[in-house]
C-alpha cells in the first residue's frame, strides 16, 4: 500500500482504511515524525502541530497553554476518535479522552511515572480495551547524570565555591572525593539501574535496595550489597548518599520520614528524583537545617511549582531542579526510537515494552 503521512491535513480526514491510525498527540519533530513514517509506510499517522500546544524549552510534552478555534477543535476531535495508537496523552482533553477516542487501543506515554495520573483519570476503568505503556528508560541517561552531578557537586564543595566566588575571595579548601563512598540507590529499575552503574564506574560502593528479596536479573552491573524495602531502616545508616528513584504509591508515601532521616549517618545527603510524596519535607529541612543531613539534591517536590516562601530556596546546602532533570534536547529522539520499537511489536502482535501494570 502507497505510504501515507497525515501531517498539515495533506489528506482528507474522512479517507478511511482499516489500517492502524495513529495521532501525535504531543509535539514531535517533523524528523521524528518522519522516522515513524518511513519505518511503517503502511500507516496513517496524522500529525497536525498547529493544533498542538507549543514547546516552550527541547522535549517539553505539556506544551504552553492555548486555545484552539472552534473549527480547529472539531478537526481536532475529529483526529481523536479516528485513532487507534496515540503518541503521549492529550493533555487538551484529559478528564473526556475515554469519550472522545473510543477506537484508541495504545497509548505510549512520554514519562515513566503515569500511574497516578492513569488511576487518577480512571482510564483503566473507563478504557478497558487500551494499553498504556511508560517512557521507562528513556530518561535514565540524564538522570543518572543528575544524580552524579549532585554527589560530585557536594563531594567537591561547590557551594563554598561558588559563595567563595561571589565574594571573588581566594582562600583554598579540601574538599573530598567518591571514591569507596556508599550510595544506597532505592528503586533499582532502568534508572535507579544507570545511577548503579555510573557510580561503580568511578568507584562509589553500590547498595541497592528493590521490592525483591533477589536483585533484578536486568541489573547492568554487581552490586557491593543487595536489600529488600523491608528491611530499609537497617540499611539507611550505611547511605552517605541516598538516591531515591521508586514511583509514588500508597506504599512510597513519606519512605522517608523524620525517623527515616534521622537513621541516615550524620552529613548524608539526600538525592530525590522519584516523586515528591516519597519524602516528608518539612522534616528534610528540619534535618538540613539542624545540620544533621549535609545536603539535598532535589527534582521532585510535595506541590510543584516549589512555593517561593519554602525554606529550600535559601539552603546553600540544597540544589533544587524544576523537574527537569530527565530532560534532555536529545529526548525526543528516544521516545521515537521507543515508539517505533513499541509499534513493531504492536503490529506483530507481541508483547509491547514497559506496559503499565
Amino acid at each position: 500500500m502507497i505510504a501515507q503521512l497525515f501531517c498539515n491535513g495533506r489528506r482528507p480526514l474522512s479517507w478511511r482504511t482499516t489500517i492502524p491510525t495513529i495521532l501525535i498527540a504531543s509535539f514531535l519533530e517533523p524528523v521524528h515524525v518522519q522516522r515513524i513514517a518511513e519505518a511503517f509506510p503502511d500507516l496513517r499517522i496524522h500529525c497536525r502541530p498547529e493544533l498542538l500546544r507549543q514547546p516552550r524549552y527541547a522535549a517539553d510534552h505539556d506544551g504552553a497553554p492555548s486555545v484552539r478555534t472552534p473549527a480547529q477543535e472539531a478537526e481536532w476531535r475529529a483526529l481523536l476518535a479516528d485513532a487507534e495508537i496515540m503518541f503521549d496523552f492529550d493533555q487538551t482533553h484529559r478528564e473526556d479522552l475515554p469519550e472522545l477516542a473510543p477506537r484508541v487501543r495504545w497509548i505510549q506515554a512520554t514519562s515513566s511515572g503515569i500511574g497516578p495520573f492513569v488511576e487518577q483519570m480512571r482510564y483503566r476503568e473507563r478504557m478497558p480495551a487500551t494499553v498504556f505503556t511508560r517512557a521507562s528508560g528513556v530518561h535514565a541517561q540524564p538522570l543518572g547524570e543528575f544524580c552524579l552531578m549532585a554527589m560530585m557537586m557536594h563531594a567537591r564543595g561547590y557551594a563554598q565555591m561558588a559563595g567563595q566566588q561571589s565574594e571573588r575571595r581566594w582562600q583554598r579548601f579540601a574538599g573530598t572525593d567518591l571514591r569507596d563512598r556508599t550510595v544506597v540507590i532505592v528503586g533499582l529499575g532502568a534508572i535507579g539501574s544507570e545511577v548503579a552503574r555510573m557510580a561503580h564506574a568511578i568507584g562509589m560502593r553500590v547498595v541497592g535496595v528493590g521490592r525483591t528479596a533477589d536483585p533484578p536479573r536486568e541489573l547492568v552491573v554487581p552490586l557491593d550489597a543487595y536489600h529488600s524495602v523491608s528491611v530499609l531502616d537497617a540499611v539507611l545508616p550505611e547511605a552517605e548518599y541516598l538516591v531515591l528513584v521508586v514511583p509514588h504509591t500508597p506504599d512510597t508515601v513519606d519512605l522517608m520520614g523524620p525517623r527515616q532521616l534521622a537513621l541516615l549517618p550524620a552529613g548524608a545527603v539526600v538525592i530525590n528524583i522519584g516523586r515528591g510524596a516519597l519524602v516528608d519535607e518539612a522534616a528534610l529541612i528540619e534535618a538540613l537545617q539542624a545540620g544533621h543531613l549535609g545536603g539535598a539534591a532535589l527534582d521532585v517536590f510535595r506541590e510543584e511549582p516549589l512555593a517561593p516562601e519554602s525554606p529550600l530556596w535559601t539552603l546553600p546546602n540544597v540544589l533544587i531542579s524544576p523537574h527537569s532533570a530527565s530532560t534532555s534536547d536529545r529526548e525526543n529522539a528516544r521516545l521515537t526510537d521507543l515508539f517505533i520499537e513499541n509499534l513493531g511489536r504492536y503490529l506483530a502482535g507481541t508483547p509491547l515494552k514497559n506496559v503499565l501494570r
